[in-house]
């Protein structure tokens, strides 16, 4: 199995748009490494790719990844395309990929209302993208080998569907990862996840290998920084640090471990940190736009 990091950061990307905080600055200097949105192909045979969501960077990331170029005078080796969750950042790629070259879209079916209640997806040509509505915790194939099964993480609705109150521990449809396997292998994506209970350190005992939420070092980390007014958790990202942060929780996983769907604020980006240094230190790596993990 090859796993390709097409988008390494969160919503927003690093640089964002917006924001002048000393990453984003730097980035746009060149002084750190700029990245696009959460994102990432894997194949089993190196022919048939899927792309496990769609950020809104989709088309340079696959024109920056020669193994998604196009064969021929029109096609793709992008045979399917996975959705972890509701959120912009990982659904609106799908509108770059209306053009008339079939795919299987993936995604459970609390996954698939949000979309079809918004009429723009329906740019997605029926005829050519199959939508396939998949239960949770119920292996299906992928083409070119790969056996993929979605599971409930805890998570929240999409940010344009919160109402005044919102429920950040939802375990259910809108929020799940992705587990992976070539009948070798196990790989796990999780790039969206509110806590980590025990029941998901049981589930990924057989993993080789974990991408997992990066998203802020500290729960506080955009409040304190000025660049936002809530912490991680509101947003339904762990954060990687303190007492119940990912860096403790996943500290007996003996697989390779990712981060990945990292802010803009987080300090890992800098690999002269003190933070890069922990969480290398812990075994873990900071994934960045065309790491390549081969199982």
């Amino acid at each position: 199995m090859k796993i390709v990091v097409l988008g390494a950061a969160a919503g927003g990307g690093l640089p964002q748009w917006n924001c002048g905080c000393v990453n984003c600055n730097d980035a746009r200097a060149g002084r750190l490494r700029s990245s696009g949105q959460s994102s990432l192909a894997v194949s089993a045979d190196g022919s048939h790719w899927s792309i496990l969501n769609a950020s809104p960077d989709i088309r340079q990331q696959m024109q920056d990844r020669p193994v998604l170029h196009p064969h021929g005078l029109r096609g793709s080796p992008v045979a399917s395309v996975l959705v972890t969750n509701g959120d912009i950042d990982h659904i609106a790629g799908l509108l770059s990929l209306r053009e008339q070259t079939p795919f299987d879209l993936f995604a459970t079916a609390g996954i698939h209302e949000v979309l079809e209640g918004n009429r723009i997806f329906d740019a997605l040509a029926r005829d050519k993208v199959a939508r396939r509505r998949v239960a949770l915790d119920t292996p299906f194939a992928l083409q070119g080998g790969l056996q993929a099964m979605l599971f409930a993480v805890p998570g929240k609705v999409p940010l344009f569907m919160e109402g005044e109150t919102v429920d950040t521990g939802l375990i259910g449809e809108q929020t799940v990862g992705v587990r992976l396997s070539d009948g070798q292998s196990t790989a796990y994506y999780i790039p969206g996840c509110a806590h980590v209970p025990d029941d998901l350190l049981d589930r990924l005992s057989d993993a080789d290998h974990l991408l997992f939420d990066g998203t802020l070092w500290d729960d506080d980390e955009m409040i304190r920084s000025g660049t936002g007014i809530k912490t991680g958790r509101r947003m339904g990202h762990i954060p990687i640090s303190g007492d119940d942060g990912s860096l403790l929780r996943l500290a007996g996983l003996t697989a390779g471990k990712t981060y990945i769907h990292i802010n803009n604020t987080n300090p890992v980006w800098r690999e002269d940190s003190a933070e890069r240094a922990e969480v290398a230190r812990q075994g873990w790596q900071v994934a960045h736009d065309g790491l390549e993990i081969v199982l």
